[in-house]
């Protein structure tokens, strides 16, 4: 299994790079993860904004993924969910497991409707750059799950 993430816009933050390199290097070590960023749409209005970004993304898909997004309005999942989860896509053959995290407007209603599955990492609400870290650690700390190690405590 192939994991990518897609996301829209460059990250900014010096600090939020440093947690994309840091958990990207630490899941590299389970499989192979690619991260895409979809240019930024400025200076528009927001639902502009927001399909200019999603026609984008589209085109950043490979063909026959699957597609997960970050929604709001996703499922919320434990630690231990998104472990079965990713053990789940695994186990059944997935080739290419597709994250993306929308822009600050999300994502059109026609984007959202390609994904297989939605999930929301909160009820609060996070910008788009913090998102992109806390994903990637939870997604770390999925493998851990699944291989029995000692990162995750419950």
């Amino acid at each position: 299994m192939r994991l990518k993430l897609l996301w829209v816009g460059k990250t900014q933050e010096a600090w939020v790079k440093t947690g994309i390199e840091e958990y990207a290097g630490r899941i590299k070590r389970y499989c192979p993860l690619e991260i895409l960023e979809a240019r930024e749409e400025k200076g528009a209005q927001a639902a502009v904004m927001r399909e200019r970004e999603c026609e984008r993304l589209v085109k950043l898909l490979p063909k026959g993924a699957k597609l997960v997004v970050l929604d709001e309005r996703g499922d919320q999942l434990t630690s231990p969910e998104l472990a079965n989860f990713l053990t789940k896509q695994r186990d059944q053959g997935t080739q290419d497991l597709v994250f993306a995290i929308g822009g600050a407007y999300g994502f059109t209603d026609g984007f959202r409707s390609q994904a297989f599955k939605a999930i929301s990492l909160s009820k609060m609400t996070l910008t788009h750059q913090m998102v992109r870290v806390f994903l990637l650690e939870q997604i770390y700390r999925g493998f851990t799950i699944m291989n029995g190690e000692p990162y995750h405590h419950e």
